[in-house]
């Protein structure tokens, strides 16, 4: 069953990362680069301070870089305990897929830390701003998809590999936005 399981992934990232053209691949180069969502992450700590003060913005702070380090280390933990080859290090897939980057990353991609944290964040300000800003979270959900989608393009994760980050993050990132919000009531925020 696994086995089965995981030849599906395998032919999945071979559609999906046969898609991609030229045209597109400077899109999703961009869009794979972490420090390239900084626009996004200081609107975030804007609309935290608008909405929440310098203490909640300090909380929030807090909370989200213990998030990106819990999904972070985890995915780390799970790519050397579990050991599944990334696609362009797989000798399988490796010679028929399209390898965008010019380096493939670590050995082993079982499960994308970009995918958790972008869906980790995003979860965690859906929560935080559910009622206060408008539309941000179909916001954050696209953009989190976008950045979990750029690792099957690019060629470095298989699709389970992101759909499990990217629970992992969601998970994460609502059980971090309570605690934020339990710290916002124990301090007054």
């Amino acid at each position: 069953m696994l086995e089965q399981l995981l030849q599906a992934d395998k032919e999945l990232f071979l559609f999906l990362n046969g898609l991609g053209t030229e045209t597109w691949d400077g899109f999703w180069m961009f869009m794979t680069t972490t420090r390239n969502s900084a626009p996004l992450y200081l609107l975030l700590l804007y609309l935290s301070y608008r909405n929440f003060g310098w203490k909640g913005t300090g909380i929030v702070l807090v909370a989200i870089a213990l998030l990106i380090t819990c999904t972070d280390q985890l995915s780390n933990f799970f790519k050397y305990g579990i050991g599944r080859l990334r696609p362009c290090h797989d000798p399988e897939v490796s010679p028929v897929m399209r390898l965008v980057k010019s380096y493939c990353g670590g050995q082993f991609g079982y499960f994308s830390a970009h995918a958790a944290n972008s869906f980790g964040p995003a979860i965690f300000f859906t929560v935080m701003f559910k009622h206060k800003v408008k539309y941000i979270s179909w916001v954050l959900l696209l953009w989190a998809c976008i950045v979990a989608y750029s690792r099957i393009y690019i060629g470095v994760h298989y699709p389970l590999d992101v759909v499990t980050g990217a629970l992992i993050g969601s998970l994460f990132g609502w059980l971090f936005a309570k605690l934020a919000i339990f710290a916002f009531q124990k301090t007054g925020v």
